[in-house]
């Protein structure tokens, strides 16, 4: 049986990427072209849909994308050829201008340098033609030299010509002839230069804006897909008018055929897994109903078939968990917990090749910066270009990888939802004959849902990891202009540093506010969502950049955030930021005159604002959005107790009894008088107070001590040893001084 693929809007493969074209250089500088939806198809297809097989995987075998050319020039009929274009069938490039004219507000953009009244614009389909032909031309005179251009590629490089001032075009006069065969020269020697870094990272650049899309668009994209395929099918359910006993078996079978094609859980060819899903589906859709079903209208009939694929969805899970059933159903859960950490692996690696190459040619252009003898011999361009490069590569790597990280988070998150409501089920169920469907067809229906979103995970998955794959030709030239000889040689004496330690280098360095009084600086302590704001030039240090003709340094955050005309800047040193804080004017046009050269500048430092025409799509929507710090700061107010006079009527009475009390209480009192009595004893009597004084403690001295001193007595006798005879004799010697003496 032949594969099911659905006639539709994708039937047709070329379409063209539209180009807003005018008659003179100025025009052509500022035109508002966006990659639109050509013939080349950079994504081969994942996820095949086909009466034999259902959801299947394919191997996802590259296209013919050499470092040479941006992608294949065969059209590739994909499940995921169409989630380029817009809700409505659109393409990129209108809806792009769509959201171009709600920005502006229904106004021209401006455009470089001043047209005179004698330069009047072409007829639109006219100058279109004028420049498809330059494009045309341009990709013929690279297929004579055997080299492969994309209509997309030839027109981003067209611009990137015109951009850059070197090649002298004015862009004040009217187009001629000998300007277009100067701009065709141009473009093609540009584009056959195989040893060019900085064509390699346009390519890299196109490449990922027409094969990447945000997560949201993609899956929405996608079902949209899935369904226009399933819609010559569900047509032919819908709009049956079988009365025949045949008639209406063949009905039921193309029900049974169109639940497997959508649920993608086995192939409708497949005899077990057409049984049971006809067991289930007559377990809740008896084929004796069929009449009642063709009765109903058409929008009715969709949606029962809807509800009947996830409920026989939920059926066929369900047994298969019990070990009942579940022919031809893989353990995507288990499938998915084995390809997210290899492919993040895969990437991680990428990614540190990449960076480490990246810590490689910035430590060669400092060198180079500051001995001026190295900078003559090594042609420091060609190393920056190649530095662009393999940082381009790294950012479209880091944002790969976000995206699947994000699908393993779903993923873990889909697993416990998925155990939750099998084990619901289970209990619900357990060895009961019969079962009230408003108790388990919601269950049912929840398990189909996640199933979908497992299946959503997996297409997802491949394409990211078929596009990191096709994003490695991109940095072919690298080996060849800078061998690992050449790049040990020019490391030599050299310490690489990473950007994490350049960062750490400068962690104690901050911008002192005292110095600046007219400018804004921020930091993290006085800012809520200070890892959150939009920094300019993607996060590196625009000075450096512009004082070292295009050195990507990474900026610190932490030296201080410069917030300059709604923009924000980062520094790698606390001096950058002072010295570009003094003129940030004259360094912001260095950064735009440096990517005039450099094109590819535009797409990897974010200067859409400076260049609005070259917007990427992957970009377009994040444009108009502006992040606005939220700043932080000690604060105390105090509130009186009571700002106003109290208004509170002590005096008020709700109570009517007790207001018919008081009013008694006072006509009583009219009657009455009042009598006062004065007794002898009492006229004289008042009342009295007295102080008391209580002792307190003092002390007195009587007596004082005195002493005197005695002489000690100091008796000597001498004589006493050391005599001849037998008597002894001795002289008594007194040495006690006398007592005034003391």
């Amino acid at each position: 049986m032949e594969e099911f693929v659905s006639e539709g809007p994708y039937s047709d493969s070329r379409c063209l990427p539209y180009i807003q074209v005018v008659w003179s250089w100025a025009d052509l500088g500022q035109s508002k072209w966006i990659a639109g939806y050509p013939t080349e198809r950079l994504v081969q297809p994942f996820v095949c849909l086909d009466w034999r097989s259902g959801w299947s995987l394919c191997p996802a075998t590259p296209p013919h994308v050499g470092p040479a050319h941006a992608g294949p020039t065969h059209s590739v009929p994909s499940v995921l050829s169409p989630w380029l274009l817009g809700p409505r069938g659109e393409t990129r490039q209108k809806q792009g201008e769509t959201r171009q004219r709600k920005a502006r507000g229904g106004k021209e953009s401006e455009r470089l340098g001043s047209r005179s009244p004698s330069q009047a614009r072409m007829p639109p389909t006219q100058a279109e033609c004028v420049i498809k032909n330059i494009i045309r031309e341009i990709g013929q005179e690279c297929a004579g030299h055997g080299e492969i251009v994309s209509e997309t590629l030839a027109a981003f490089v067209v611009k990137a010509v015109v951009l850059d001032p070197s090649n002298g075009f004015n862009m004040d006069r009217p187009l001629v002839k000998s300007d277009v065969q100067k701009l065709v020269k141009l473009c093609v020697s540009r584009l056959l230069d195989s040893k060019n870094p900085s064509l390699d990272t346009i390519k890299m650049q196109v490449y990922f804006d027409m094969n990447y899309t945000s997560r949201e668009e993609f899956l929405e994209e996608h079902h949209r897909v899935l369904e226009s395929r399933l819609g010559s099918v569900m047509r032919e359910i819908t709009d049956n008018r079988a009365c025949a006993r045949e008639e209406l078996e063949s009905l039921y079978r193309k029900i049974v055929s169109y639940v497997l094609l959508r649920s993608g859980l086995g192939s409708p060819t497949d005899i077990k897994i057409v049984r049971e899903a006809t067991a289930a589906l007559q377990s809740i859709f008896p084929q004796a109903e069929l009449g009642t079903f063709l009765t109903l209208s058409k929008k009715d009939k969709e949606r029962q078939l809807k509800e009947f694929t996830m409920i026989v969805t939920g059926i066929r899970l369900f047994n298969r968990d019990c070990g009942k059933g579940g022919e031809g159903i893989d353990d995507l859960p288990a499938i998915l917990r084995e390809a997210i950490p290899a492919t993040t692996q895969h990437i991680d690696s990428q990614l540190q090749t990449a960076q480490d190459q990246a810590y490689r040619y910035t430590a060669i252009l400092e060198k180079a910066a500051s001995n001026p003898l190295l900078s003559m011999e090594l042609q420091p361009s060609m190393l920056k270009e190649a530095l662009y490069n393999v940082r381009q590569y790294e950012i479209f790597l880091q944002i790969i990888l976000s995206d699947i990280i994000t699908c393993a988070q779903e993923v873990e998150l889909m697993i416990k939802q998925l155990g939750a409501q099998l084990e619901q089920l289970k209990m619900i169920v357990k060895s009961k004959t019969a079962v009230p469907t408003s108790q388990v067809f919601p269950i049912f229906i929840a398990l189909s849902n996640l199933w979908t979103s497992f299946q959503d995970e997996i297409v997802l998955i491949s394409v990211l990891s078929n596009l990191t794959t096709h994003l490695e030709p991109f940095l072919g030239t690298h080996e060849l202009l800078f061998p690992e000889k050449v790049m040990q040689n020019l490391l030599d004496g050299l310490t690489v540093k990473t950007d994490v330690s350049r960062v750490k280098e400068h962690l104690e360095d901050r911008v002192h506010l005292v110095d600046f009084r007219k400018q804004e600086w921020l930091f993290p302590e006085t800012t809520a969502n200070f890892d959150k704001l939009l920094i300019q030039c993607r996060g590196f240090c625009p000075y450096t950049f512009a004082t070292t003709d295009g050195l990507l340094l990474p900026g610190n955050p932490a030296i201080g955030i410069l917030k300059y005309k709604e923009k924000y800047y980062t520094f790698n040193t606390r001096d950058a930021a002072y010295l570009f804080a003094e003129n940030p004017e004259n360094y912001i046009g260095l950064i735009k005159e440096k990517a005039k050269k450099n094109a590819e500048l535009i797409q990897l430092l974010e200067l859409h604002q400076q260049f609005e025409s070259l917007i990427p799509y992957s970009q377009m929507k994040d444009v108009d959005k502006h992040i606005k710090p939220i700043t932080m700061s000690e604060s105390s107010t105090q509130t009186d107790t009571h700002i106003l006079p109290p208004t509170i009527v002590r005096s008020y009475e709700w109570n009517e009894w007790e207001l018919r009390r008081k009013a008694i209480k006072l006509a009583n009192l009219r009657q009455k008088a009042t009598h006062s009595v004065q007794t002898d004893l009492s006229h004289m009597r008042r009342e009295n107070c007295s102080q008391v004084y209580p002792p307190k403690d003092v002390g007195m001295q009587s007596k004082r001590e005195g002493s005197s001193r005695v002489p000690r007595p100091q008796i000597y006798i001498a004589g006493l040893r050391g005599g001849q005879g037998k008597v002894t004799s001795g002289v008594k010697v007194n040495l006690t001084r006398a007592v005034d003496e003391t």
